[in-house]
């Protein structure tokens, strides 16, 4: 009797692990996608909240109308002291700065482009540290495409923190502001363990539509093309027209063993 116990006992340790194999994927895509949708709304609460006075964080503090964290907060009769946001606010002289300091980063890119992009490593080191602009998430923006029902926080570098996360901006080509001779690209893993990333930007048709919503605005583009390239073979990630381009990256199985780069290229409507 105690020996079929025992057995009975495997042979249900056996089933629940068997059945948590089958779900791991299905459960941890789903708990993946939760978090990069959080990650965007708090974007968009973020911008929902941002102090439109001309203050700085620390001026805001003096002021007591933010905590040492960033946070709205107001006192009541008591003294007490509530935030009253749910995220830590941004401020617009702030981000006045980081677009400024982003189109001259674009505009320098247009000249010197090849020269910036020097090793594999280029792209790794975000292109602005959005900490000096009182961002700490270290979201730009995110990107959306209805039509495959993506939704992806974007993160400044293409390293494997951020592109655990999310989409990943490749460091020196043009940050995703838009703008004539401009070509933004993203980056996103396919295959990732337990997160879909840019699995699914190959079932982009030509027509479909690609967002981009940053801190100032909801940029719409139309997926013109697609276009295999092996990793050595860098011309779709480079500014060479008068157009305003986003560029999505990632990889795919070259047939034998190894990976070229699967480009899908759209243009601003």
């Amino acid at each position: 009797m105690r020996k079929v116990r025992l057995l009975a006992g495997i042979a249900i340790a056996l089933i629940i692990a068997g059945t948590g194999a089958i779900l791991f994927p299905t459960v941890s895509n789903t708990i993946g996608t939760q978090i990069a949708n959080s990650e965007v709304e708090q974007f968009e609460t973020a911008l929902d909240n941002i102090i439109q006075d001309d203050i700085t964080a620390e001026e805001a503090k003096e002021q007591g109308r933010v905590d040492d964290d960033g946070y709205l907060i107001e006192r009541s009769e008591n003294g007490s002291v509530q935030r009253i946001s749910s995220v830590p606010v941004l401020f617009k002289l702030d981000l006045d700065k980081l677009y400024k300091d982003s189109v001259s980063y674009n505009e320098n890119l247009k000249k010197n482009q090849d020269k910036l992009l020097t090793n594999d490593y280029s792209y790794a080191n975000p292109s602005i540290n959005l900490s000096d602009y009182g961002i700490h998430t270290g979201i730009y923006g995110y990107v959306s495409a209805p039509s495959i029902g993506m939704k992806l926080p974007i993160y400044l570098g293409a390293n494997d923190s951020n592109m655990s996360y999310g989409a990943a901006h490749l460091t020196f080509t043009s940050l995703p502001i838009g703008g004539k001779y401009s070509n933004c690209v993203l980056a996103g893993h396919t295959g990732y363990i337990g997160r879909i990333f840019f699995d699914n930007i190959r079932n982009l048709n030509i027509g479909n539509e690609i967002e981009i919503t940053n801190f100032w605005e909801t940029m719409t583009y139309k997926v013109v093309d697609t276009r295999i390239f092996k990793p050595n073979q860098a011309q779709a990630i480079f500014i060479n027209s008068n157009r305003d381009i986003l560029t999505l990256m990632t990889c795919v199985s070259n047939g034998s063993g190894g990976f070229n780069r699967y480009y899908v290229v759209c243009e601003r409507k």
